[in-house]
């Protein structure tokens, strides 16, 4: 319905799925920097539609990548949006596979477990 004098007021516009997918992803980014103190602060993460791969590729495609720091740069942790979104059904699903995904990227650009780096798992 397109917003109008006799539309009951405003209208709540919808969010893309880019938009909503972002906005995930900087949750999870937020919930790992807090439990992760200090640790990737230095640590530059985006989102991509699909990685670039070269024509010849057979193997399952990536979710994620990471790029370790160098003398120019900060690391990278860059994660793809269609690729995760053919694979789950629903805002929680996906939520659950970004967290998954990113903790998966930082433990091995930090050299940790993941467990370690899980904030949904706590020391007993």
């Amino acid at each position: 319905m397109l917003p109008g004098p006799l539309s009951g007021g405003r209208q709540a516009r919808r969010r893309s799925p880019a938009a909503a997918f972002d906005t995930l992803v900087g949750a999870a980014v937020d919930r790992l920097r807090a439990h992760l103190p200090g640790e990737i602060d230095h640590v530059q993460f985006g989102v991509e539609e699909t990685p670039l791969l070269p024509d010849d590729w057979t193997g399952e495609v990536p979710l994620a990548t990471h790029v370790r720091a160098d003398r120019v740069r900060d690391a990278r942790v860059v994660v793809y949006r269609l690729p995760m979104s053919q694979r789950v059904r629903g805002r929680a699903d996906t939520a659950g596979l970004v967290l998954d995904v990113l903790v998966e990227e930082i433990a091995e650009l930090l050299g940790h477990d993941p467990d370690d780096v899980d904030p949904r798992l706590r020391p007993a």
